[in-house]
C-alpha cells in the first residue's frame, strides 16, 4: 500500500478541481469566443499526448489496474490511402469517409492483485499481469456531423517480457514504498493482438452563443483479439466553453473511449465532464490467464461499468485533464472495486 500521507494529498488536490473549474470561467470572459473557429474547416493540428493512469490518484491504493502510461502521435497530415479505405469498407457498419490521419501510440500497463506484499499470492485474487504494447491506427473525422471512428491495431507482449514488475519496482524504490513481491508468479510471456474500433457521435445541446456550452456524446466500440475481446457502449456529458475543440479527455483502453485530437490551435477551453460505460466481456487476459499453457487465473464478470468524471483546459498549444475513474468489480471474489486517476497532457502543434 502507498503511504497514509499521499492519499489526502491526492483527495485534496482532486476537491480544487471545482475552484480550477470557476477559474476557467472567468479566464474564458477575458478571452476572445472561438468556438466557431474551432467548428470550421481550419486544418487540423497535429498532437502529442502524454497519458498517465495510477491507483494513487485515485483512492491511494495499490491493486488491480496500479499503473498505465501511453505516449501517443497524431500527426496533422491528412492520410487516405484507398488501400485501408478499401479494407474498412469490408467491416459491417464502418465508413471511414472523411478527414482521415493515422496515429501511433506506445504504452504499457501494469495489473496485481489486492496483497502484494505476499510472494505467492492468493490464487483466488488478481494475477499479476503487464501489458507493453504499440498501436498503429487511423482516426476519422466528420465535422459535418460531429462523428469520430478510430480504428486501431495493437501488438505486444504479456508476461515478464511486458518489463512491468521492472517498471513498478523501480517506480515503488523511487517514491519509498514497499515493492510488490508476487511478481514471480505473474502470467507468462505471450504476444498479443487486438484489432478495436470505436465510434463518437457528439451532439450539442447548448451552442457556443450561450456563456456555456453543453454536449452529449454517446459512444460505441469492439474489441478483439487474445488480449481483451470485448463490445462497448457508454455516453458522457461535456459543460464548458469551446467544447468544438476536443472529443473528450483520452484514455488508454478498455476505459470509456475518446480521442487525442485537438481540433484547433491557438485557443482556450475549458469543460467539466462526466461518463458511463458499459462492457460486456468474453475475454481479457489480464484474468482469464494465458491463453496457451497453465497460468494464474480468476473468473471474471461478464459485464463491466466504468464511471468517470474530470475537468479538461485546452489552452493555446497545449491541453490538460484530470479524471477520476470508477471501476466495478471485474472478477469473482473481488473485494472493492476499482478507483484510479488519469492525468493526460498534450502539446499541440
Amino acid at each position: 500500500m502507498y503511504s497514509a500521507n499521499l492519499a489526502p494529498m491526492m483527495g485534496g488536490f482532486w476537491s480544487r478541481a471545482g475552484y480550477s473549474a470557476a477559474l476557467a470561467a472567468v479566464l474564458a470572459h477575458a478571452m476572445p469566443h472561438t468556438a466557431r473557429a474551432a467548428d470550421g474547416d481550419d486544418e487540423r493540428p497535429g498532437t502529442f499526448v502524454l497519458q498517465v493512469e495510477n491507483d494513487l490518484f485515485g483512492a491511494g491504493t495499490d491493486q488491480y489496474y496500479t499503473q498505465g502510461v501511453q505516449v501517443t502521435f497524431v500527426p496533422k497530415d491528412k492520410w487516405e490511402p484507398e488501400w485501408f479505405k478499401d479494407l474498412m469498407d469490408m467491416i459491417p457498419g464502418v465508413n471511414l469517409d472523411g478527414n482521415s490521419t493515422y496515429v501511433v501510440a506506445l504504452g504499457q500497463q501494469m495489473f496485481t492483485p489486492e496483497d502484494t506484499t505476499r510472494p505467492n499470492p492468493d490464487p483466488t485474487d488478481r494475477p499479476y499481469a503487464g501489458w507493453l504494447f504499440g498501436s498503429v491506427g487511423a482516426i476519422v473525422e466528420k465535422p459535418d456531423s460531429n462523428l469520430l471512428q478510430n480504428v486501431s491495431l495493437d501488438l505486444g507482449i504479456v508476461g515478464p517480457a511486458s518489463l512491468g514488475g521492472y517498471t513498478q519496482r523501480r517506480w515503488h524504490s523511487l517514491i519509498g514504498v514497499g515493492l510488490p513481491r508476487g511478481w514471480g508468479k505473474q502470467l507468462h510471456n505471450e504476444p498479443g493482438i487486438m484489432l478495436s474500433y470505436q465510434a463518437r457521435l457528439r451532439q450539442p445541446i447548448l451552442e457556443p452563443r450561450h456563456v456555456l456550452e453543453l454536449d452529449v456524446t454517446p459512444t460505441a466500440g469492439v474489441a478483439l483479439g487474445n488480449v481483451l475481446t470485448q463490445a462497448s457502449v457508454g455516453a458522457s456529458i461535456r459543460l464548458g466553453q469551446n467544447l468544438g475543440l476536443t472529443y473528450g479527455a483520452p484514455f488508454i483502453r478498455p476505459s470509456l473511449p475518446a480521442a487525442a485530437i485537438v481540433r484547433a490551435k491557438g485557443q482556450f477551453g475549458w469543460n467539466l465532464f462526466a461518463g458511463i460505460e458499459g462492457r460486456a466481456v468474453a475475454r481479457n487476459i489480464f484474468l482469464d490467464g494465458n491463453t496457451i499453457g497453465d497460468s494464474r487465473s480468476v473468473d471474471k464478470k461478464n459485464f463491466v461499468l466504468d464511471f468517470q468524471g474530470g475537468i479538461e483546459f485546452t489552452l493555446g498549444y497545449a491541453r490538460l485533464s484530470f479524471t477520476q475513474i470508477y471501476r466495478t468489480r471485474e472478477f469473482e471474489g473481488q473485494r472493492v472495486p476499482s478507483q484510479f486517476g488519469s492525468i493526460s497532457l498534450s502539446a499541440i502543434f
